[in-house]
């Protein structure tokens, strides 16, 4: 939010410097993001009288001015502008000025063969207004060579402050002053006297305006009255500065008090011109399909959840968010209807969302306005109003009830010390609460001001007292240690993820990380999403994920669009499903596995034997028993059949799932190459009780390993993981590792076959194996994989 330091001590009497309070604002939660003073891009510019005007001597248009700004010497000038004349005072640029409103640094020039110096200048070539016609005209008595800057007082520093989305309080200037009186930076005014001395108790003349709520939901309460006989203008300077200080241009009066109002108090409000609406107004709901056109020109189509105010012929406003063009104020208006509303903030929300309309009203109503200001909010614009504008009020009409009712919270001084570690005063608790608008009883119970829906506990007590007394008054306290050697705190959930992390990372893989939210196209090809947020940061981050694997797809075409031929990404998160979250670690590969050189050729690409690769060693290192895993087929639709798997513990205990990724899928992510992924559903791991910290010795057996080559036929479509299964059964003791190493399918081995070799290791304990030890084990593997209908290749 961007405000001149001239308004924000309009609301607080203060002799602090500007960098006293731009360092208490930031202190206080209210963080500067930038600050700029308008001033420095015209310090060059000086009052300068035309000493002499005459003709040029080579175009009709143009003049040759004696330009005096205060140097020894006049400068000679060519000038178009056709008010330029003799003995008149106005704004001179040297030679060397930057010109901000045309963008371009001003140097000696000829213009029609004459020599020009400098130039006179109009108020847009300023960026003071949109006047073009002519050059700027100063009073007779302006003092020749003063910085125009500072003649025209334009030294008024601009601060942009970053508002907090619970800080809708703040989303008006009286607001960041009251945080600053509440620090001891100087007194807030009375509301009155920072309007100069308003009347807010202005009389009405006549029954008020014909105004109703039928959408009590959406619009609790609504306000309003007619003021007749005004003359709409331009706004007085005052306003036209400090509106342009908050980045709004000004566009009538009428329509500036609106803006100033909003901007100074948080108080959004909106001006219909009456002789445009056709019968009373009232808040409803929009009807299906019903249109309406804002004001910045833009049609929108209207469902029943929305809110609209209304005459008999239709909708003219986007309740709480744009008004319509067909009823605003106009040069020629001159009786207007002045409408205070207020809004649910849910249903603001939700139907700018829904339009994908923002405005500075909807960012206002959406975090809640004071439901109790519609009275001094509807006064202040009546006489800024008939103050500048003339005309005569009516009567105010209330229709409905704002919800002013203010919690009330019980609270312990003690409760500073202990939740924010500073030992504050219970008199300076007091005051710092009453200064914020806090209402504190002798006993402690504190009620809320109803500008504050923020605060709900006590808790936000102490962050208000905590905030306002200085965090960097808190005191560095060393946590208490006890004695001895510290004690490693980890779980074994977190161990496990850690060295799956660091696996992972081992293996040559980037870890990403990702937002938890995706859009719901993000989520169609995985499932779809079970939860979203009900006012998510867009509509692209709307959707908890339902998988890690969107996530790092994008992730993934992020780096293929920027020229990586060889991508490999995991990252450790969270699935968010309908039963809860379930910790996660996703993984994505595409690109070049390798790429092409002397020996292998062309490049080649990542296959699910890859991605399968991956699982099983991040798996081994967080401690799953991989030996002992199933692997089944089909993923899920997300990934390519015939080309995915899960890897399990038993028919049902899934630890992963892994394979080539769908076309669709990645398609729908922009993703154009193919890919494989795998998630690793960390919670499903079985992990052993913590008993300790020492690893166990490394202890080497006795005695040499053994290994048996086997060649065996089996179906085609038989899974070699079952095999490798059942030869391992033949004697859990001895054989200690199964690899097959070879595969072939041809005529030889007969149609529908295919040979499938193993090495099997085996390891004995208590004596070296014998021959016939070796024997018989041999006909128990063979015996095994003949259950599966396997026979020993000659």
């Amino acid at each position: 939010m961007k405000f001149s330091l001239s308004w924000l001590k309009a609301h607080l009497d203060t002799d602090a410097s500007l960098t006293e309070i731009t360092d208490k604002l930031t202190a206080i939660g209210l963080e500067l993001e930038g600050l700029e003073n308008p001033a420095d891009a015209l310090r060059a510019f000086r009052v300068a009288k035309v000493l002499e005007a005459g003709p040029h001597p080579n175009a009709d248009k143009l003049q040759l001015l004696k330009v005096d700004d205060g140097s020894a010497e006049p400068w000679q000038v060519v000038c178009g502008a056709p008010n330029a004349r003799k003995d008149m005072v106005g704004v001179f640029g040297p030679p060397g000025t930057y010109i901000p409103g045309s963008d371009f640094t001003l140097k000696p020039a000829k213009i029609r063969d004459v020599e020009s110096f400098g130039m006179m200048c109009s108020a847009r070539e300023l960026e003071l207004g949109e006047d073009h016609a002519g050059i700027i005209e100063l009073p007779s008595d302006a003092p020749v060579g003063t910085s125009y800057a500072d003649y025209a007082q334009l030294d008024d520093p601009v601060l942009d402050v970053a508002i907090t989305p619970n800080r809708q309080d703040c989303m008006g200037v009286r607001g960041i002053a009251r945080d600053l009186a509440a620090t001891g930076m100087g007194q807030l005014k009375p509301l009155a006297a920072a309007y100069r001395d308003a009347q807010l108790d202005i009389p009405g003349e006549g029954s008020g305006p014909d105004v109703r709520t039928d959408d009590l939901e959406g619009c609790p309460a609504f306000y309003a009255r007619t003021v007749t006989g005004v003359t709409n203008g331009s706004s007085p300077v005052w306003m036209q500065s400090h509106l342009k200080s908050a980045g709004q241009k000004p566009i009538s009066l009428l329509v500036d008090i609106t803006n100033f109002v909003m901007l100074d108090l948080g108080r959004p409000l909106h001006v219909y011109d009456v002789a445009k609406l056709n019968g009373g107004l009232v808040a409803r709901k929009a009807r299906a399909g019903e249109t309406l056109t804002a004001l910045n020109d833009k049609e929108y189509s209207l469902d029943e959840s929305m809110t609209v105010i209304a005459d008999d012929e239709g909708a003219h406003d986007i309740g709480g968010i744009m008004g319509g063009a067909a009823t605003g104020a106009g040069d020629e208006t001159t009786e207007v209807l002045i409408e205070c509303a207020y809004f649910t903030p849910e249903n603001i929300a939700k139907t700018g969302q829904k339009l994908m309309l923002t405005s500075d009203a909807r960012q206002r109503f959406e975090r809640g306005v004071d439901p109790a200001f519609l009275d001094q909010g509807l006064a202040i614009a009546t006489w800024l109003i008939t103050e500048h504008c003339g005309g005569t009020p009516s009567e105010v009409t209330r229709a409905g009830t704002p919800p002013t009712d203010q919690r009330t919270i019980c609270y312990d001084p003690n409760q500073c010390a202990a939740l924010g570690g500073m030992e504050v005063d219970p008199d300076r608790q007091k005051a710092i609460l009453e200064a914020l608008g806090f209402i504190v009883s002798d006993d402690w119970n504190v009620t809320v001001p109803t500008w504050r829906r923020d605060v709900a506990g006590w808790q936000d007590l102490v962050e208000e007292v905590i905030r306002i007394e200085g965090l960097d008054n808190v005191p560095s306290v060393p946590l208490p240690r006890k004695p001895g050697v510290a004690k490693p705190t980890a779980s074994p959930e977190q161990l496990a993820e850690r060295k799956a992390r660091r696996a992972a990372a081992a293996r040559g893989m980037n870890e990403v990380v990702n937002w938890s939210f995706i859009s719901e196209k993000e989520a169609t090809p995985f499932g779809g999403g079970t939860w979203s947020l009900a006012n998510p940061i867009s509509e692209d981050m709307k959707v908890m994920r339902p998988s890690m694997l969107p996530g790092l797809i994008a992730a993934a075409q992020r780096n293929a669009a920027r020229g990586a031929s060889s991508i490999r990404l995991f990252e450790v998160g969270r699935r968010y499903l309908e039963s809860s979250e379930h910790p996660t670690i996703g993984l994505v590969l595409t690109g070049e596995r390798t790429p092409r050189n002397w020996q292998g050729g062309s490049a080649t690409g990542f296959d699910a034997y890859d991605a399968k690769a991956e699982v099983l060693a991040i798996l081994d290192a967080a401690g799953a028993p991989v030996d002992k895993l199933m692997d089944f087929a089909e993923a899920g639709d997300h990934y390519h059949p015939g080309q995915s798997g899960t890897l399990r513990l038993g028919p049902k205990k899934v630890l992963a799932a892994y394979g080539a990724l769908h076309p669709a899928a990645t398609k729908a992510l922009g993703l154009k190459s193919g890919a494989v992924g795998a998630e690793i559903f960390l919670d499903a791991i079985p992990l052993k009780k913590k008993s300790g910290h020492m690893r166990d010795a490394f202890a080497p057996p006795a005695l040499q390993a053994v290994t048996r080559d086997f060649a065996f036929i089996v179906d085609a479509d038989l899974a070699a993981g079952d095999l490798v299964r059942a030869v391992k059964g033949a004697d859990k003791k001895l054989v200690t590792a199964v690899r097959i190493f070879d595969l072939f399918q041809g005529p030889s081995v007969g149609e529908g076959k295919k040979s499938l070799a193993l090495e099997v290791t085996l390891q004995p304990v208590d004596a070296t194996l014998t021959e016939d030890d070796l024997k018989a084990l041999s006909d128990k593997v063979v015996a095994n994989a003949g259950k599966l209908g396997a026979e020993l290749r000659g």
